[in-house]
């Protein structure tokens, strides 16, 4: 996209001084060992964490900055700041010791062997976490197993065949189904396009040891261009020169999420009624407002660039339509109905 002068002449006047302050070095700042988290657009308005150093997005929906998309140069600097304070450790398995009781599991949902290979570099993100016992489980759900033997063998596999054979995918089944199968009391509802930080699970379990039933620990999510994310996954490494093509704010539901199992079960789970692209974690998130949710981010994550889904442009999409109908419900109507179809 081309920016006006004008609109470059904005950018360099109200956003470019005050997201320069917030890159400068840590030690500068006595009350925040991470600074550049308070970047954001004009007129949005961040909720701090009285009790820690995240920030919630006071507006619904989610927003990408703004600077970084007029001048990328922003988008770099943020990208290299924030993943050289919590850096992505790519490996091919875990620390851990397969006996040991495990604290956390992440669950993936997958159809198809086009998202391969950015499937196996989420899982070699998250081979790589750090301080925590975990395991991860793969729902392939696809009339034929494509991608089991693809699979790292410390990843425990799901194969769910279609009841018709041209069913779309069902993001919500794939995480019914890997959350009923989970071996530790942490879920993490996590896409397989997205890298994550050495740390995730372990401030993911932090938060549910303090009491928190569902946290969303996600600040910023970058996207990568095409180019970069061939390379991030034939080489299984990450730059500080990868190109950034936009930065999500107040992604809630989306992308990737820690949740109790106990409080999944509780909301009803993923509502199986969802089919296709869209409005799942939107209602999802919903419900789990009944739940003590930590709603304050302060991590980076990556986003690996995929074709969009064919849908998403679609504003009579069938999962939109249904999420809209279900919005003008309450959620604990929504919540009774899911879970007497669950028992």
């Amino acid at each position: 996209m081309q920016y006006s002068l004008r609109e470059k002449m904005g950018a360099l006047m109200y956003d470019v001084p005050r997201t320069l302050l917030a890159l400068l070095p840590a030690f500068l700042f006595s009350s925040s060992r991470h600074p550049w988290l308070v970047i954001k657009n004009r007129n949005e308005h961040l909720i701090p964490d009285k009790n820690g150093e995240g920030y919630r997005c006071d507006w619904k929906w989610t927003s990408d900055l703004y600077l970084p998309k007029v001048f990328p140069l922003f988008g770099r600097l943020l990208y290299q700041r924030a993943f050289n304070d919590f850096p992505i450790v790519m490996q091919d398995e875990p620390e851990w010791v397969s006996n040991e009781k495990l604290e956390v599991s992440f669950i993936i949902g997958h159809r198809g062997l086009e998202r391969l290979p950015l499937l196996l570099a989420t899982l070699k993100s998250i081979a790589g976490q750090q301080d925590c016992r975990f395991e991860c489980i793969v729902v392939e759900q696809d009339n034929v197993s494509r991608v089991k033997d693809e699979l790292p063998g410390w990843v425990r596999y799901i194969h769910t065949p279609l009841p018709e054979e041209n069913m779309p995918y069902s993001r919500s089944w794939a995480f019914n189904v890997g959350a009923a199968a989970a071996r530790s009391d942490v879920l993490v509802l996590h896409d397989n396009d997205m890298l994550v930080p050495s740390i995730y699970a372990f401030e993911v379990l932090k938060h549910y040891r303090s009491g928190d039933e569902v946290v969303n620990l996600k600040r910023f999510i970058f996207y990568l261009d095409e180019k970069t994310t061939k390379q991030v996954c034939d080489s299984n490494e990450l730059s500080s020169s990868n190109t950034v093509t936009n930065i999500m704010q107040n992604a809630e539901g989306g992308g990737s999420l820690g949740v109790s199992k106990s409080a999944y079960f509780t909301i009803g789970g993923f509502d199986e009624r969802f089919i296709g692209w869209g409005g799942e974690d939107n209602e999802f998130w919903e419900r789990a407002q009944t739940r003590k949710v930590h709603p304050y981010g302060y991590l980076p994550i990556i986003h690996l660039w995929h074709p969009a889904q064919p849908q998403k442009q679609d504003p009579d999409a069938k999962g939109v339509s249904l999420y809209k109908q279900l919005a003008n419900q309450s959620v604990e109507s929504r919540i009774k109905f899911l879970k007497k179809n669950i028992e």
